[in-house]
Order: C-alpha cells, then sequence, then structure tokens
C-alpha cells in the first residue's frame, strides 16, 4: 500500500464528535487499548486527519502517526504505536525466509507464517500463549482481522495488514496470500515526514 514515498496531503482538524466516535472504534477493534487510550488518544488533545494518497486517511497527535484507514476499513496503526503497545493487537510471527520479502513490500504469503519459525495462533510452541487475541493466547484470527506480524529472532514488529484468509485455514491448505498489503518497516508511511 506504501511501497512509494507517501506525500502527506491536506491536514485538518477531527472534530470532538468525530473524535470520539474514532476513539470508540478503535476501542473496539483493539480491545486491549483500553488501559492506555488515554495515553494514545488523550479526550482534551485534538487529533488531526491527514490525507495521503489512494484515499488513505492518517490520524495523528502533535504529529505522531497512530492509525490509518483506507477509505472505509478498519482502522489499522501505525508501527510507532504498534512498538509502544505490542501486547494490544493479535500478533503472527514470520520465519526468517520471509523477512526480506515483507520489507520489499511483497505480499505476505501463507508458508512464511506456517513454516518452522513461523507462528499462528494454538502453535505448541506458543508456550507463552502470546499470539492470536484470546485470552489464553489461543484464538484463531478470522479472514478480515487486522494483525500484526512480528519477525522470527527481531524485537520489534515489521509489518500490520488485514488477514486475508482465517489462520484455521492456513494451518490446512499451507499455501496462497495470508495478509493484504499493509504497513511494513521502511515503506512510505514510516518514512513520512510529518514536520
Amino acid at each position: 500500500m506504501f511501497k512509494k514515498d507517501a506525500t502527506p496531503g491536506a491536514k485538518s482538524k477531527v472534530k470532538s464528535s468525530a473524535q470520539r466516535a474514532i476513539r470508540a472504534k478503535v476501542l473496539e477493534e483493539y480491545p486491549k487499548l483500553e488501559p492506555y487510550i488515554e495515553e494514545i488518544m488523550p479526550k482534551k488533545e485534538q487529533l488531526d486527519l491527514v490525507k495521503l494518497p489512494d484515499r488513505v486517511s492518517l490520524y495523528t497527535l502533535n504529529n505522531h502517526p497512530l492509525f490509518f484507514q483506507h477509505m472505509d476499513d478498519s482502522f489499522l496503526p501505525h508501527l510507532t504505536l504498534v512498538h509502544k503497545y505490542p501486547s494490544c493487537f493479535n500478533r503472527l510471527r514470520i520465519d526468517r525466509g520471509a523477512i526480506r520479502f515483507v520489507l520489499s513490500g511483497a505480499t505476505l504469503m501463507v508458508p512464511g507464517l506456517t513454516s518452522a519459525g513461523g507462528r499462528l495462533p494454538d502453535d505448541d510452541e506458543d508456550e507463552e500463549g502470546i499470539y492470536g487475541g484470546g485470552e489464553d493466547g489461543m484464538e484463531e484470527l478470522e479472514a478480515g482481522t487486522p494483525v500484526v506480524i512480528e519477525a522470527e529472532g527481531k524485537e520489534n514488529a515489521c509489518f500490520v495488514g488485514v488477514l486475508k484468509m482465517g489462520t484455521e485455514e492456513m494451518k490446512k491448505v499451507r499455501k496462497g496470500q495470508a495478509c493484504e498489503a499493509g504497513h511494513y518497516l521502511g515503506d512510505g508511511l514510516w518514512t513520512l515526514n510529518l514536520g
């Protein structure tokens, strides 16, 4: 989605009623953010909307990107927000071999998640119970769910996108596209200068 450098367009202030609606939608999509929502989107602070190419809206607070949205799709977190609150999002992991493809903007394919080194919810090696969205970390994710992709052996997440296929189906078919194009480290949204 952001393979090319993004040029910020018009910047406008978000009305307080719209800001409340965005906040509610974000909490509905990411309930684990509730304890931190006052830090992320304080009620008294002014949220800004920055228009980006391809009908993408970027919501910022004091020039810090928070969430972006393509048309009326789900609100997706900017990677800087994911790095600050990693446990608040549904997380999957790709193996080492998939890292360079994801960071070059290629579509994330299922084998990167199902091979050794990759992790899906309910994998045997998920001892900490951190992958997936359930309380115990074992909940399967449906197609259309926003996910954060971590990389084997790396500390921070490298990709945010929306699943094209449910995790249960991925385990069965072991091929095909896993995620729609999203936001990855080093892309146009990552390097966007809001200053």
